[in-house]
């Protein structure tokens, strides 16, 4: 078991690999009461065409199925995973996102039957042509739901212009055509490939002893046949920046239209610290040009150019990295001119001085300070960050050491007009 210490937070980590390939972390908690466990896999939305276990072509599966997996792992042979969960003080809960699958329950008391539970369910899946079929019907109304949510729309649609031809500008759910494309086989074919303990990792945080619950989980490794680690091989389109759709738009049935703007960067590959490193920089320069401290939001809220719908975000993960900035717009055109133009001149913005960075450093770091209060929030941050070399704890030091001038030259390599797509979404007329 190898101690990982964090002096400055007054953190101390867990980690043991086990001969399965599992990777378990624990973070005991003492003065917490409440458990915090999270089961997840290295495989997402965008992992539909690969080699299967045991295979030796690549076979493309219908979108949607990681997600339809997830769903389907929570009913086994012996009934509804989340009663057995109720039966012993927990609740719990799964998601599926663009690179990985994660499952994850909080719990004050019976940890290790919860976790037991956890493990089991996730690793031992059931899969019926019946219960296929239901699942279906169920997924289907959930992507209807979504489609009628203009927010969905506007999200959807950006990423079809910035990735045209890639699996990330498919819906997380798939499409009600392409999840009557998936069968039981297909869940057992993906499930064997990307649900060896290899793939995975548990992350456990609470008042809990490390040791005991490394050697619980153990004896539940131990008792169950797992076949041999075999790498797991990819495929994804070549993502080429030229093939990005500049500009696309729909009518639809809403109050106001909706604007987002989207840049394409290519740090996709970067791995641990500098991955992390170049996000923090990233949420850094949102803030700036941005954040409620700016004067660019000032302005534009105060001219009611922007509402409280108003929203950025940048997102880098494996085959992934692109920000999008934008809300409910009055006059879209007008919006989405004055935005292009403040993202094209940031390296220039008066917002990016040395006051107003110091500013926003010192409040981001006390944000983050304050987040590390959550045990969700870490666990989440740990499945994020699922690179070994960085971890939730080493944000607030990367936050220290970033300068003003690192912020303004990823303004100019990033912020690139040819890199930038823009959807709106206008009123029917």
């Amino acid at each position: 078991m190898k101690k990982i210490e964090y002096k400055h937070l007054r953190e101390t980590l867990y980690r043991e690999k086990l001969d399965n390939g599992l990777t378990i972390t624990v973070l005991p908690k003492k003065d917490y009461h409440t458990t915090f466990a999270l089961f997840s896999t290295e495989f997402g939305a965008i992992d539909q065409q690969f080699i299967p276990y045991g295979e030796n072509r690549f076979i493309q599966f219908p979108p949607g199925i990681a997600h339809f997996l997830e769903h389907k792992l929570f009913e086994t042979e012996s009934g509804d995973v989340f009663d057995q969960f109720a039966h012993h003080g927990a609740s719990a809960n799964a998601f599926t996102g663009l690179t990985k699958t994660a499952y994850l329950f909080s719990s004050t008391s019976s940890i290790k039957e919860n976790i037991e539970t956890l493990l089991n369910f996730v690793q031992e899946p059931y899969f019926t042509d019946e219960s296929v079929e239901r699942e279906k019907e169920i997924i289907g109304q959930e992507i209807q739901m979504y489609e009628d949510q203009p927010e969905w729309t506007v999200a959807l649609g950006l990423l079809k212009n910035l990735y045209p031809n890639h699996p990330v500008s498919n819906d997380i759910a798939g499409t009600l055509n392409s999840i009557q494309k998936i069968t039981a086989d297909d869940l057992y074919r993906n499930h064997r490939t990307f649900y060896h303990p290899s793939n995975m990792q548990l992350f456990v945080a609470g008042n809990i002893d490390e040791k005991e619950i490394i050697e619980w989980v153990k004896k539940n490794q131990l008792d169950k046949y797992f076949e041999s680690e075999k790498e797991i091989k990819r495929q994804f389109p070549v993502v080429q920046q030229q093939e990005l759709i500049p500009y696309k738009s729909i009518e639809a049935d809403v109050v106001k239209a909706k604007v987002l703007i989207g840049i394409k960067g290519d740090n996709d590959d970067l791995e641990g610290v500098e991955a992390l490193r170049y996000s923090i920089k990233m949420e850094f320069l949102l803030k700036l040009l941005f954040g409620e401290t700016s004067t660019t939001y000032l302005k534009l809220y105060n001219e009611r150019l922007i509402d409280d719908s108003f929203n950025y975000e940048h997102t880098v993960e494996r085959q992934i990295d692109y920000l999008s900035i934008g809300g409910d717009a009055k006059d879209p055109y007008e919006l989405t001119m004055i935005l292009k133009t403040l993202l094209l001149t940031a390296s220039e913005s008066p917002d990016l001085n040395e006051v107003h960075f110091d500013l926003v450093k010192k409040r981001s770091i006390g944000q983050e300070l304050q987040s590390l209060n959550s045990l969700e929030y870490i666990a989440q941050q740990f499945v994020d960050l699922s690179e070994m070399e960085a971890s939730v704890f080493d944000i607030v030091p990367l936050m220290e050491q970033i300068k003003l001038e690192d912020i303004k030259q990823l303004a100019s390599s990033f912020l690139i007009e040819k890199n930038m797509s823009v959807f709106h979404v206008l009123k029917r007329t």
